[in-house]
Parts: C-alpha cells; structure tokens; sequence
C-alpha cells in the first residue's frame, strides 16, 4: 500500500510539474488519466513486446488476421506492433508527437477503443503544440512509474486510478456526489452477497455471472471474482458484466479488465447510460453488486424513463418512479429486473445507497411504492448500516442492501436489520472524507452477523408488513360564522369565480362583449351586497343562506352556484362556538384547514386505532373513507419506510442538575484563575 502512495503522489506532482500554465486544472485529468493507463499497459507488454514484434514482422505479409496469433505471443488479450514503448520514444525527441501517434495505432483495437475514450491524441496534440510532450513522457518513463503487475498488483492499480480521480474531483470541485467505495466495503458487500452460496459456488464446472450497471472502474466486480476464486473455488468460472457512463473511469475498467488477462470480461464492459442505452438488454445474471451514484439527477433521461415506467411490468421501472434529483432507486429496479427466475436459480443483489431510499417519499410516492413493491413481494432480505466517513468524498450514512427471489425458508416474508456503525477503527492518515476503514475481523463478524440470522443488540428481525402503515386523512367539520359587514364584502372581488365572471375565451368582439356582461353582473352582485350590509353575526348557514338567496331574488339577480359559493366564502369566518356546516346532501362539510392524516401500521385495525388515539382527543373527527388506495381500493393510502435510527435508538437520560451546577462551578473557578493570572 505504501508502494500505492507513493506512486499516486508521483503521478499527481507530474501533473503539477509539466502542466501547469499550459492546461486548466479542470483539465488535469484528461491528460494525466490516459497516460497512467498507457503507462501501465506499456510496462505490461514489455517482457513479451520483442516477440510480438518479430511474430508480427514474419506473417504480416502471409496472414491477414493475426490478432490471435499476436494475444498468444504478448501473454494477454492485447498486444502493440509498434517499434515503440516509452523508453525509446525519447531516443527521437524531435519526431516524438509522430512516433508517439504511431505508437498507438500500433495497438489491438480494444487498447486503440480504450485510449480514443480518453480522446488522448487531442492531448497529444495540446501537449505538443505547448512544448511539454516529451517532459511529460519522460516523467512516466521513469522507473518510479513502472506500473508491472508484478510490482503494482490490479487492487493498488485500482487504488491508484481512484485515488488520481477523487484528487481531481475534490480540486476542482467537481461531482461532489460521486464516489469510489472503498475495497473493505466491497468486500463486505461481496461476503453477504454470497453468503450461504458457498456450497454451491465450490461445485465443479461452476459457472457465475455478475453485474455492476454503474461500475466505475471495476472495482466492485473485480473484489467480487477475486473472493469466490481466492476464498471460495479457484476452480469457478466467474464471468463479468458491467456498464459505466463516464468515458474515462470506463476506460479504466476496461483496461484493467483486459491487463487481467480476459478480453471476454473486458468485452462485457459497455460504454453509456445503463437507463436508455442498456448494454446488456435481456441479460439476467446470478450476482448483482452496485453503488449507484447519490443524488444524481435523471433530467437527461426523463423522457426515456418515463415512457419505460408507462410500459408496466414489461419495462424496467414499474413499481414507481422516484424524485428526478436522485436515481438511485432507478439503479435497484434496473438490477431487479436482470434476475433469473427462481426457478432458473434466482439472483442475489448487493447495493449500497445512502438513507434517503429507506425513508424518503410519503404514501403514494414513487419511493415509497418502490419500497413497497420489494417488500411486498419478500425480495428484501438485510440492511446493513454502516459506519460513516467511510467513502472519500463523502461522510454521509451509508447502508447496504441485500436482496434475493429465492429466500432460503427461515427469511421468508422477513427482513434483517443490522446495527454495523460501530464496526470501524480509525485510519492513521485520512483520504479526503474517509477516516474510518473496517477490517478484515469485522467484516467477519458483520458477515457473520447475517448469516446467524438471530436478533440481538445490534440485529432486529422484523416482518416485512412491519414497515407499512396506511395513511389515512382525518377530517373535522367546518363551523363558520357569517356576515355582510362592508368588509367581508369587499373579499368578494378576491375569490376567483367572482373574478371569472369579467373574462372570456372568445375573440374580437364577442369576447369585449361578454367581458362588459360580466363587469355589469359583477357591479350588480356587490350592489346587492352593499344594500344588504349590516353588522349582524350569522352562526345559522342555513338561515343565513335563505335571508341570502331572498334579498338576490327580491333585486332579480341570479346566483350560479360556482358565484353562490364565492359569496358564502367571503362572507364567512372560520368560528369554534357555530354549529357543524352541511352540504346539500345533509353531511358535514369538512374543514380543509382542521384536515390531518394519521399512519397506521398495517398490522393495526384502523378503526381500532383511530378511536384510541384520535377520538379522544377530537371527539368530532372522522375518517374520510373517499381517500383510499388506488391499488388495493382499501381505506387510507399505503405506504412504506424503513426508519433505521427508530428501531435501533437508545435512550440515554439527562445528566441530574446537581451534577450540571457543579461542572458550571468548577468551569467558573478555572477561568477566575486565568483571568487572575493574565491581570497579573
């Protein structure tokens, strides 16, 4: 890991060194991240580079494909026919921009595809026209960059390309909400992925594949393989599928896919959007690991998801659609729906997000039908909490789902909570945001946690309905007061149907026309009004109302009922002490300002819970059973949320005042002391 550091802090004074004046800092990377995958591909090929080149230079004017020829020889899935590599670039500094060009032509086309994403032959071109192209090449030709696998392993590679990346980032301030997942939480992720999978991964001929839609720089796949051959069966045969948008962290996984020694994995790495240009469509995997990025708008696709949300169960996004500022439960639903059937084998799903997926979003939401779609079809088997300021560019709560269609018998309709904030310890030295780190013990132990599958201080099992409620609105009735004081009657001209008396749709003069109709009512209905003011206090409506329509009738002016209802809005004050208003139909009204809502847990009866906890309290109230559940047709909305600090909260009482009052004295005389020791 040292050996890490210090490479990262070479490559990083590089950019510093040789690019400062002639590049913007924003720029930075798109010089100094194409390099260091270059750099790392040339010291990967240079034991094998002579062979190539005297295989090349036998059959290219008898064979007209050698590409496999050519992997054989070079050890890897890529190979360079070029005469050049870093080191001899800088025997002709004069032709060094050509032979440089030269140098990446002479690369397989899936090296040439990964360095054209880095869009590095304009950078050759700036880099050259500035005078800094050789400096630069012989700051990476240097021995302190040579990045061999067997000097640099692919885990510090990885390290290394993300420390590069979030250095950048957090200088120029820029995607302050994405960030790389460090390899201990990977790895924690990948344990409880696999957990109870390790009989059947360690069977011969075993054959696997898993995903990661937003996969950066491969990190999360690469963990992924790694644990199950290292720990698991070296004999398996994990294939490895992933997509990222960004075009140089997919440049990276690519490369580093192709470094490993298989092109098949690298060839699974697509390019783009996983939402509207899905790279593996109609592909189902076993495994499925992400950390989507946090609060990353989905503008762009808008139209896309939308149109995918409207075909239902035949798109990707059916369950609901969440705020368009945070894609994250885009992410999930986009994995939920790469599983194989159960009966296929199922898939397993390790996601990291951050709290606003378990809780955010109200009865009815996008989120919250998201919620309530995994848990009402029992796909959710654990959350784990983590420890925070564990990722770099950010110190925010972060949570591990892990989700499964073929729950073993004892999780069925159940969901595993685990407390695992406390399981870190401090680094020596932090990395941006991140001063936490968990070992390799306690992810042991956290991993061991969800496998046990038993509650206890920091574990609770719940049932998956307990994370429901209903939401159902509780009216009271409208009381009111009336009267015709001048006051309440210049109201009237506010209220909008009164106003829309006075406007018109059509053109020309029909439109003048019934507009000065409308201004005459107007006049008429306030005239009315005015003749009939007065101080008196109505607490009767519908006295009020016939005394009302009476006085209309006698000046021969006639109320619609949209006016009618203007004018009683006007002409009425809210008043605790008036009897209950009805409609026409006999009913109480309700009154919108008094209207509430009250969740109820789903286990819970609801006129069983409204009489012990809103009727005594509100005598008068009732539930308003026209708001019900579009789904279900039932009384009250559902909803669902996971409240993580509610079910693991502990209450610590205050400390007792005599023991506050004597801190305060004790404060009180050490500062008498300083303040007698500085007047001398």
């Amino acid at each position: 890991m040292d050996n890490f550091q210090h490479i990262t802090n070479f490559i990083w004074n590089v950019a510093d060194d040789v690019l400062r004046d002639d590049f913007k800092r924003s720029k930075y990377p798109d010089v100094i991240l194409p390099f260091t995958v270059l750099r790392r591909i040339d010291c990967v090929l240079a034991p094998t580079k002579e062979n190539v080149l005297q295989k090349y230079n036998e059959l290219k004017d008898e064979i007209e494909n050698l590409d496999g020829i050519l992997k054989h020889e070079s050890g890897y899935a890529f190979y360079n026919v070029s005469k050049y590599d870093f080191k001899r670039l800088l025997d002709d500094p004069g032709n060094i921009q050509k032979n440089l060009i030269d140098y990446i032509n002479g690369f397989s086309e899936n090296v040439r595809d990964i360095l054209d994403r880095f869009k590095i032959r304009n950078s050759i071109q700036t880099l050259h026209e500035k005078g800094s192209l050789h400096f630069l090449i012989q700051k990476f030709a240097s021995d302190t960059v040579n990045l061999h696998p067997d000097r640099v392993s692919s885990h510090q590679m990885g390290y290394i390309f993300e420390e590069l990346i979030r250095k950048f980032n957090e200088q120029n301030n820029e995607n302050p909400g994405e960030h790389f997942t460090p390899r201990e939480v990977v790895k924690l992720m990948a344990n409880l992925m696999l957990s109870g999978d390790e009989d059947m991964l360690a069977h011969n001929h075993i054959i696997k594949t898993v995903f990661d839609p937003a996969c950066g720089t491969g990190g999360m796949l690469s963990v992924t393989k790694e644990h199950i051959l290292a720990d698991i069966n070296p004999n398996a045969d994990i294939r490895l599928f992933g997509q990222e948008t960004n075009d140089e962290t997919y440049a990276v996984c690519k490369s580093d896919m192709l470094i490993k020694g298989d092109d098949r994995d690298a060839d699974n790495i697509k390019p783009d959007t996983s939402f509207s240009r899905d790279g593996h469509a109609d592909t189902k995997f076993d495994y499925m690991i992400c950390n989507p990025p946090y609060g990353k708008s989905w503008k762009k696709e808008e139209d896309f998801i939308k149109a995918e949300y409207n075909r239902g169960s035949a798109g990707r996004f059916e369950a609901g659609l969440p705020r368009i500022s945070d894609g994250q439960l885009l992410f999930l639903q986009h994995m939920i729906a790469k599983r194989k059937a159960p009966e296929d084998g199922g898939s397993r799903i390790a996601i990291v997000m951050n709290g606003s997926p378990l809780f955010t979003g109200d009865a009815g939401s996008g989120e919250s039908e998201i919620r309530r779609w995994i848990l009402e079809n029992d796909w959710l088997e654990a959350i784990v909490a983590l420890p925070g300021q564990l990722f770099y560019n950010t110190g925010i709560n972060t949570y591990i789902w892990v989700m499964t269609n073929r729950k073993d018998k004892a999780r069925r309709g159940k969901v595993q909570l685990i407390d695992a904030t406390a399981c870190y310890k401090k680094m020596r030295k932090s990395l941006g945001d991140k001063r936490h780190e968990i070992s390799d013990e306690q992810i042991r132990e956290i991993t061991g946690l969800f496998h046990a599958f038993e509650e206890s201080e920091t574990v609770k099992i719940f049932a998956t309905t307990d994370f429901g409620y209903r939401k159902i609105t509780v009216e009271r009735p409208l009381r009111l007061n009336f009267c015709m004081s001048p006051e309440r009657i210049e109201r009237l001209q506010s209220e909008g149907a009164f106003q829309r008396l006075a406007t018109s749709k059509k053109k020309g003069d029909a439109g003048a026309s019934e507009i000065a109709e409308g201004r005459q009512k107007q006049e008429m209905i306030l005239s009315v009004l005015r003749e009939m003011a007065g101080d008196e206090v109505y607490l009767d409506q519908q006295q009020f109302e016939k005394m009302l329509a009476a006085g209309f009738k006698q000046r021969g002016v006639k109320l619609d009922a949209p006016v009618k209802k203007a004018v009683l809005s006007a002409l009425s004050e809210r008043d605790e002490t008036a009897p209950v208003c009805y409609n026409a139909r006999g009913e109480p009204e309700a009154d919108p300002n008094l209207r509430d809502t009250e969740n109820v847990p789903l286990s819970e009866s609801i006129s069983a819970y409204f009489e012990r906890e809103v009727r005594p309290h509100v005598p008068d109230a009732w539930i308003n059973d026209l708001v019900t559940d579009p789904k279900d047709g039932r009384i009250g909305k559902v909803g669902y949320e996971i409240n993580f600090n509610r079910y693991f909260y502990t209450y610590t009482p205050p400390r007792q005042l005599e023991e506050i009052e004597a801190d305060i004295k004790t404060l009180e005389a050490e500062i008498l002391v300083m303040v007698k020791e500085m007047m001398g």
